[in-house]
């Protein structure tokens, strides 16, 4: 979790790794802030999104939101965007300050475990890369804990995307308009 006093619109660097400690997406963001669901970041237009041998610059914003208990991180995007919530199954997500990089100050890491809950801006709901995530389990040696916290943490998501239960519902997409308009949490 952020130290307290933590402000919203302090640099955050979102750091994704895959189990054994390779390399994932990578993004800088800012800090939103905190609600009962967790600490949402946000990523603006423009922001650059790395992994191993791909590199892009998004064209739209979007908000990332590590919740305060939970092994996953959820991001929620504009209405232009075929995917409106993806939510990556990870292992809890871990705040710290960072060495000097000449980065942001902060960030928030976490091990990608390859299952994802996605819901399309049409409502199709589905669980993607379930292949990758078997595959993973014995090519990188998931531990027993690990696979069943994915699973479980899929099965506890999937349930509340299809539900429409908050954060997925509204609170989410609520956060990304603020931060977009540049209003409160926003830049």
């Amino acid at each position: 979790m952020p130290p307290g006093g933590f402000e919203p619109g302090t640099p955050v660097a979102g750091r994704f790794t895959k189990w054994g400690g390779g390399r994932h997406w990578e993004w800088d963001g800012h800090y939103l802030g905190s609600d009962e669901h967790g600490h949402w970041w946000f990523a603006p237009a423009g922001t650059r999104c790395a992994r191993p041998g791909v590199e892009f610059v998004e064209p739209s914003g979007w908000v990332s939101l590590a919740p305060h208990e939970g092994a996953y991180v959820a991001g929620f995007y504009p209405g232009h965007r075929e995917i409106s919530v993806y939510v990556d199954m990870t292992t809890e997500p871990v705040w710290r300050r960072r060495e000097a990089t000449g980065g942001p100050e902060w960030e928030v890491t976490m091990v990608d475990l390859d299952l994802d809950v996605v819901l399309t801006r049409d409502g199709h709901l589905f669980v993607d890369d379930e292949d990758e995530f078997d595959q993973h389990r014995v090519e990188l040696g998931y531990p027993a804990e690990v696979v069943e916290l994915a699973e479980r943490w899929r099965d506890v998501v999937l349930a509340a995307v299809a539900a429409g239960d908050e954060p997925f519902g509204t609170v989410g997409h609520a956060w990304l308009r603020r931060a977009a308009s540049g209003g409160p949490c926003g830049r």
